[in-house]
């Protein structure tokens, strides 16, 4: 399964939200992440205009999630980002001479299937809380 730029970078921009609450500024997002900020700036247009987050302007302003981490899977993201993952057999059957008697096939849609569910069952909030223990434990304290 390939995973685009904008659909790491648009988990990568919910999971720093999630972790720092409020609105965050997008040069602060940009920074944190290591996402040039022109680019930054057309995957926050999209994640609002799916849901995910809102934003205000101005110097109180910033970017905040519009939904609890716990409630934003990834796979909505995904497909909010990034379209479908699908193989081209699975959507345009038709377009093979095999598609009658292929029998990957159906191993490539047990594949997808199982992806789905794992993509669904995964929240931003999930993968904040993760993040947020391995960078403790790669703290050292003296």
């Amino acid at each position: 399964m390939k995973v685009s730029m904008r659909v790491d970078y648009g988990i990568r921009v919910l999971v720093d939200l999630s972790q720092h609450g409020g609105a965050a500024q997008t040069s602060d997002i940009a920074q944190r992440q290591a996402i040039p900020e022109p680019y930054l700036d057309q995957i926050l247009t999209l994640l609002r205009k799916a849901g995910f987050i809102t934003s205000k302007r101005g110097p109180q302003g910033g970017h905040a999630l519009a939904r609890a981490p716990q409630d934003i899977s990834l796979g909505e993201v995904m497909a909010a980002l990034g379209g479908s993952n699908s193989l081209r057999c699975l959507e345009e059957p038709s377009g093979c001479n095999q598609f009658t008697i292929c029998v990957q096939r159906d191993v490539w849609r047990k594949i997808e299937e199982a992806t789905q569910e794992v993509l669904s069952a995964t929240s931003i909030g999930e993968l904040a809380h993760q993040q947020e223990r391995r960078q403790e434990a790669g703290m050292y304290y003296i």
